[in-house]
């Protein structure tokens, strides 16, 4: 009876030294997908905001519109990103000083 309580422990020790390359990969899919959300938003948000009249081809104010659009939409996404990883740091240093 107590050797499967030592089993249900393994897994979970398991996954904490799990193999590097593959936490990396699993990382680098993960931003991958993230950096495709983001495009697909912001192709969608620019879309929306500056083809008034889709045509054959973009006239100048819809093109400056696009850039200024993507642009705006890069920066706020590297803010939020910023703020988020300063967040997470807070929170980490937060979390080890309530285990000491």
């Amino acid at each position: 009876r107590g050797h499967s309580g030592s089993a249900m422990d393994a897994p979970s020790a398991g996954l904490g030294g799990a193999d590097p390359q593959l936490q990396r990969f699993i990382e680098v899919e993960t931003q991958k997908q993230r950096f495709q959300q983001l495009v697909h938003q912001m192709t969608e948000l620019c879309w929306e905001k500056c083809m008034d009249k889709p045509g054959p081809k973009l006239d100048s104010r819809a093109e400056t519109c696009f850039v200024n659009c993507v642009e705006r939409f890069i920066d706020t996404s590297q803010f939020i990103l910023n703020r988020l990883e300063q967040t997470q740091k807070s929170k980490s240093a937060f979390s080890e000083s309530l285990s000491d």
